[in-house]
């Protein structure tokens, strides 16, 4: 089992690697269905789950104390909804011959009530909102510099810039989480996750 402080550099490792995947398959105009497709959709739901389990550990390495549940559940709650979004993305990728039906199939996927909302709109926002809750309580602590949440805000905003900045908001990531990967609390925290 990966421990909290592999996931701290793990998943940004795997975001990165989505977002450069995903660049390199639309050098050709179109991007998916095919096998790049389906291997940045894994890389990210990979990063999802090596995320939630860094949020564990924050909320250890917090206290416990309400605000660090806030933001380890809000957290989770978004995950589960990117999680959503990447999986229907694979199935959709899976199931169409090429972009057009792609695209068909997520008209009729997101026309499902609730669907865009909860799963592409919404629900997503609650990964980075939690997150950054736990990120700012660990900056208060000293676990963390006291600009991590500001490059973790920065990670969140440049997709919507442009998705193609997912990578420089992977390094951001990295960067922020850097003294997770050593730090004392960590360890701690390791013993206190994997025993939960």
């Amino acid at each position: 089992m990966t421990t909290p402080r592999t996931a701290f550099f793990a998943a940004p490792v795997l975001t990165g690697a989505y977002g450069v995947i995903r660049i390199l398959d639309g050098l050709d105009g179109s991007r998916g269905p095919g096998f790049a497709w389906s291997l940045g959709h894994l890389c990210f739901l990979g990063a999802l789950v090596l995320f939630v389990q860094g949020f564990a550990a924050m909320r250890a390495m917090a206290g416990g104390g309400k605000l660090s549940a806030v933001g380890l559940w809000t957290g989770v709650a978004g995950a589960v909804a990117l999680a959503g979004q990447f999986a229907i993305d694979l199935v959709v990728g899976f199931m169409s011959a090429d972009r057009g039906a792609m695209e068909e199939l997520f008209t009729r996927v997101q026309d499902i009530p609730g669907m865009l909302p909860v799963i592409y709109e919404f629900g997503p926002l609650l990964f980075f909102v939690g997150q950054l809750i736990l990120v700012s309580q660990l900056a208060a602590r000293r676990v963390l510099k006291p600009w991590a949440p500001v490059l973790v805000l920065v990670n969140a905003v440049l997709p919507l810039v442009g998705k193609d900045l997912i990578p420089v908001g992977a390094v951001l990531l990295l960067v922020a989480f850097a003294p997770l990967c050593r730090t004392r609390e960590t360890v701690e925290a390791d013993s206190k996750v994997l025993v939960a």
